[in-house]
This record gives C-alpha cells, sequence and structure tokens, in this order.
C-alpha cells in the first residue's frame, strides 16, 4: 500500500506540473481556454493574513493549491513545511486555504487546479506584498567643527519605494530641507547645530528617525559692565561667554592670576558664566580685572572696572537740603516781588508795596527759615 501511495503522489506531481505546462512565476492566461481563468491581483501588507479560494464545481476528483511550480496543498493532504499556510475549507463548492503573516517571499502567483472527469481547470491570482518603509542605513550623532562640510546620508526600503526627506527642526531656514536621501550642509555655521530628522513615506506608513549635530566653535565673550560698590559692602563682577564645547574661565588683576578663596574673593562658575566676588571691598580691591574664556577652538577676554562709590553722609544731605531750599526761597520771593509789582533786589530785600519801605532779609533770618523746614521734614 505504501508503494501504492508514493506512486500516487508521484503521479499527482507529475501530473499538475503538466497540466499548468507553464514557467515558474508567469501569470496563467487563458489564451482561449475557458477553463483557465487569472483573477485580480490580491494586494496585502506585510504582516497580514491572506485568504487564498478557488471553486469546485461537480465532478471535481483531484484539487491542489500551488505557489509557482510549489505544491502548498493537494485535497487535504498539506505539502507545505510553512507552519503559515493552513487548510480553510475543502467541500464540493470550495478549495480555500490561509497564509498567515505574509511576508515579501510570499509575492507571486498562486494557481489553483481542479481535475474534473471531463478536463482540467486553472485559476491563477497573484499576491502582491506591501512593505512599510523602513530606515536601513542613517549618518550617527557628528561633531565636527564650524566651517566644516557636512553630508548627512538616509537609505530606507519598503514597497512601494519610500520618498526621502530631510529637514532640520525647528528651523524655517529652508535650505536646511532636502528630498533626497542625501543632505549636504557646506560651511556649517553654529546656527545650524541641532536635530535633522529622515523621514521616509510610502503609501503604506511612514518612518522617522534623528542625527543630533554639534558644531564646535571658539568663545565669544559679551562686553564686560563696570561695577560700582562702596567700601565694605559685596560686589560681583559677572563674565559671559558663548562656546561649543563650553569655555573656561579665568580672572586677572593686571599680570596677577586670581583663584578661587584668594585675598577673600570667590569664582564661581556655571554654564556659560563667571562670577568673581568680593565679600568685603576693600580700597586695595579697586581697580580694573580681566576676565578670559578658553576652550580647544580659541580664547577671548573682556575689561571690568570696580570702582569705588561714595556713599552719602548727614552733612552732604544737609548742604543738599540747603541749597535747595535757598533757591526755592529765591524763587518764592521773586515770584511774590513780581505779582505786588515791586522790584526784585535780590534775596536780601523786597520793596513793600503797602508801606512804601523795604523789608530786608539777612541772612540770619534765612537760615532761620531754611532750618525751620528742615525740622519741620523730619
Amino acid at each position: 500500500m505504501k508503494m501504492l501511495d508514493g506512486c500516487w503522489r508521484r503521479c499527482v506531481v507529475v501530473g499538475l506540473r503538466l497540466l499548468l505546462f507553464l514557467p515558474a512565476g508567469l501569470p496563467v492566461r487563458s489564451q482561449g481556454d475557458s477553463n483557465n481563468k487569472q483573477m485580480d491581483n490580491i494586494t496585502v501588507r506585510q504582516g497580514e493574513t491572506v485568504f487564498l479560494s478557488c471553486s469546485q464545481g461537480d465532478f471535481v476528483t483531484h484539487t491542489a493549491w500551488l505557489n509557482r511550480s510549489s505544491i502548498l496543498y493537494a485535497g487535504e493532504d498539506k505539502w507545505s513545511v510553512d507552519p503559515r499556510v493552513s487548510l480553510v475549507v475543502l467541500n464540493q463548492a470550495e478549495f480555500t486555504i490561509k497564509i498567515t503573516d505574509v511576508d515579501l517571499m510570499d509575492e507571486g502567483q498562486y494557481t489553483c487546479a481542479v481535475q474534473t472527469v471531463s478536463r482540467p481547470r486553472t485559476t491563477s491570482v497573484h499576491i502582491i506584498v506591501q512593505v512599510p518603509p523602513k530606515i536601513v542605513n542613517l549618518s550617527k550623532d557628528l561633531v565636527v567643527n564650524e566651517g566644516s562640510n557636512v553630508t548627512l546620508m538616509c537609505l530606507a526600503n519598503g514597497k512601494p519605494e519610500p520618498a526621502i526627506v530631510w529637514r532640520m527642526q525647528s528651523s524655517s531656514d529652508d535650505g536646511l530641507s532636502s528630498e533626497t536621501e542625501v543632505l549636504e550642509i557646506p560651511f556649517i555655521t553654529r546656527q545650524r547645530a541641532g536635530t535633522y530628522e529622515c523621514t521616509a513615506v510610502n503609501d503604506i506608513a511612514v518612518d522617522t528617525q534623528t542625527v543630533e549635530l554639534t558644531v564646535n566653535y571658539p568663545p565669544s565673550i559679551s562686553e564686560g559692565r563696570d561695577v560700582g560698590v562702596t567700601l565694605g559692602q559685596r560686589g560681583v563682577l559677572l563674565c559671559e561667554a558663548d562656546a561649543v564645547p563650553e569655555a573656561d574661565f579665568e580672572w586677572y588683576r593686571d599680570d596677577r592670576r586670581i583663584f578661587n578663596d584668594f585675598d577673600g574673593i570667590a569664582i564661581e562658575d556655571s554654564d556659560a558664566f563667571s562670577k568673581l566676588i568680593f565679600f568685603n571691598v576693600s580700597e586695595t580691591d579697586y581697580g580694573n580685572y580681566t576676565c578670559f574664556a578658553t576652550n580647544k577652538l580659541g580664547s577671548a577676554n573682556t575689561s571690568i572696572l570696580l570702582y569705588e562709590v561714595i556713599e552719602p553722609t548727614s552733612s552732604t544731605l544737609l548742604q543738599v537740603e540747603t541749597a535747595s531750599v535757598l533757591e526755592m526761597t529765591s524763587s518764592d520771593l521773586k515770584q511774590r516781588a513780581f505779582e505786588n509789582n515791586e522790584l526784585w533786589e535780590g534775596p536780601g530785600a523786597v520793596q513793600d508795596g503797602n508801606s512804601g519801605t523795604s523789608t530786608v532779609f539777612t541772612p540770619t533770618c534765612l537760615l532761620l527759615i531754611i532750618l525751620l523746614q528742615l525740622l519741620l521734614k523730619f
């Protein structure tokens, strides 16, 4: 019996191949024979499941599904070793199999061959597998010096073939985008450092990946602002520098470098800033200071003057107030003389229009008036 069964299988294979009598992979066309039919193509996405079905009809003796020239199923017998292929329906009306987790290798022609008592019949269908885009080769993160020429590469697979778009995130500069696999950036500047995005897109999906581009450049330092501090008070000199990599700071007084915790002076560095802090400014602290910012590409410096601010005392305040009151009193007397049509003779005397006599304000009177106004203020 085993020998007969093996012989039958070989006969089936030979018979089916003779039945098709076509080169593997070519679509079956009717060529005037109505028993050979070509179904519409089936388009399926990678990873999905596809069902292949053909009608049986009466008086069917043998039936089989083939992928190109390989037999998947002959009746209920599975010939394929692929676990993704299975039988769904086999009866007098239809013969259906399914393929799960479809991949690109499953693309091609499938044929349902039916043998009746009278003549053979074939039905063919072509499976098209669509594959979402996948970026397979992308430039690594880059660190370059300002002025260098930069080339970014992005390669992707997919079916249909994906379109590639490069752009710089958070940029409105149209020159930083490209619709090809390569993005060229000549003579790169610090303003073009940042994150670059490659997008691969087709009818199925979108794949996006990014490249971080770092641009090194020497320090550029902000002009220092002179600082005035009262003797004995706290003073702070600020130095700011823009650089990649971050700058190292040094402070100098003339040719002498200043170190942290030296002579009551502290240095605090934070990112792009450096502070020179005087906790109790003395006479010897006043003068010119220089801040240097340095990285591996260069250096820059700026000078800052620490100068003395004299705090006002009570005597100086009295002098200011006295001058202000004298000016105000003189102005008032002049205005009164003008209103009374009197002759203004200076801050010492005013003609009295009613009595015809002269009222004299002596310096002593003026001083008393000034002191009285000062006392009223306090």
